[in-house]
């Protein structure tokens, strides 16, 4: 199991994110560029002193990252909000990455024709979205409960 970003806007998201997979021990993926630099002091504030613990992997753009997944058997699911599957009823793999696009602009149509699978959160009505981190939280939580791979 791991997350991945697409294309990144606000670094105190990542660094929560960051603070997650590594609370989880499960890699995190960003696909670039991100919209903030990387010595941004929002990124380090929220990762906290997780941030140097969470496996991070950068890649340079979504051709990259779906050519690793490829590589190690892999499939991604996307979280969004058009996805054509509720969380509770998806089912998914322990090799699964799950991913998230950016805060401003979700993710193009190129790379939601590659995912395997467009899982949805489901909200009250007249809402559009959770904040990613939030939403990585609740899908990670519920993808490793499936999977068995919640920690002890």
């Amino acid at each position: 199991m791991r997350i991945a970003l697409y294309q990144p806007d606000i670094a105190g998201n990542v660094g929560t994110i960051m603070r997650l997979a590594a609370c989880f021990s499960i890699p995190l993926d960003i696909i670039m560029p991100c919209g903030f630099p990387a010595s941004d002091k929002q990124l380090r504030r929220a990762a906290m002193d997780y941030g140097d613990r969470a496996e991070t992997v950068s890649h340079a753009n979504a051709d990259a990252f779906f050519d690793a997944r490829t590589e190690a058997g892999s499939r991604v699911v996307l979280l969004t909000s058009s996805g054509t599957c509720a969380l509770h009823e998806a089912e998914f793999l322990v090799t699964d990455a799950l991913l998230l696009g950016s805060e401003s602009a979700g993710v193009p149509p190129d790379v939601h024709a590659r995912v395997a699978k467009r899982v949805r959160i489901p909200m009250t009505p007249g809402f559009r979205s959770l904040n990613i981190a939030v939403a990585a939280g609740i899908a990670l939580h519920e993808a490793m409960r499936q999977t068995g791979t919640l920690p002890e």
